[in-house]
């Protein structure tokens, strides 16, 4: 494999429509307010790139670290682990990826409220870093916080609350207390997208002492998480849509009904890791869309 496709696949770029999902919610709910900037929705774009990718290549980096990434996994291979890329050019590209993340996240911040506002741009700065770090320790470092079944509120909390009511202020320098329900929701999808990933894993991560939410419920248990998750934010959706806005439009996220439904069903019941694993696409997929075909039924209500 040459060296630009062995980069593009440490960067696992599929992951990352999941990741701007939030963006595309909270940028609709700022367009559906009358606040919408395409510059901001620009920099919004690279910035959330630019931290997915860092979030990859230390996940990268993390497991194979400490033992999560070996020959026994199901699925794709790692470029550490598989020795595509070396240790010391991974720890390179994920040092050059946070200085990319801070230049990226600081023109957002200077652009969307200007030098005056400082104390803003100084609070979300705090925050910026705070995430680069957290993107960092979720598996790499001596003590990372995914090994002990905490990455699911990492992930809840910056692909859904931190995400979708992050981006909306940058464009409104406000938020709405109702715009909680879509964040959950997204916050909700994602985090079901890393029990798949976990469910896939469950035994070698308790070989190895990676203690996620899967490992610690137990695979039945899991299931069961998994599928309230997956009810959950389809209900938060829906009570966004029943109770703060008029817009009919937005219920066609639910065309991907189907397909969750199937997921779940595929997660509860399934035992054969390979099936599983094919879901973690679906899922991934299924919520980007569910995001999309809400944030455009917002926005087609609107005009």
């Amino acid at each position: 494999m040459g060296s630009v496709k062995v980069w593009l696949h440490a960067f696992r770029l599929r992951t990352l429509p999941l990741s701007l999902s939030c963006i595309f919610i909270g940028s609709s709910l700022a367009f559906v307010n009358d606040a919408f900037d395409v510059v901001v929705f620009g920099l919004l774009i690279i910035t959330t790139t630019l931290l997915q990718i860092l979030s990859n290549l230390a996940n990268d980096y993390g497991d194979t670290q400490h033992g999560a990434d070996n020959h026994e996994r199901l699925g794709p291979a790692r470029a550490v682990q598989s020795g595509a890329i070396t240790k010391e050019k991974i720890k390179a590209s994920i040092f050059i990826f946070s200085i990319l993340c801070l230049i990226s996240g600081i023109s957002l911040l200077l652009f969307s409220f200007g030098l005056a506002q400082w104390k803003l741009i100084s609070e979300f700065f705090l925050l910026g870093i705070f995430a680069i770090i957290a993107a960092i320790k979720y598996t790499a470092g001596s003590n990372p916080y995914g090994y002990k079944g905490f990455g699911d509120v990492f992930v809840f909390l910056f692909f859904g609350l931190v995400g979708v009511l992050g981006s909306a202020f940058l464009y409104m320098k406000s938020f709405e207390l109702s715009f909680l329900l879509p964040a959950m929701a997204i916050g909700m999808l994602s985090t079901g997208v890393l029990n798949i990933n976990n469910i896939r894993d469950i035994e070698g991560d308790a070989k190895v002492g990676k203690n996620t939410i899967a490992v610690r419920l137990g695979r039945r248990n899991a299931g069961i998480y998994h599928l309230l998750l997956i009810i959950g934010s389809i209900l938060s959706l829906g009570s966004y849509i029943v109770f703060f806005t008029e817009a009919i439009e937005a219920w066609a996220f639910l065309l991907l009904a189907p397909f969750l439904i199937k997921n779940i069903k595929t997660i509860l019941c399934e035992k054969d890791a390979l099936k599983i694993d094919k879901q973690l696409k679906v899922l991934a997929l299924s919520s980007f869309f569910v995001s999309l075909l809400f944030s455009l039924g917002l926005i087609i209500n609107r005009l």
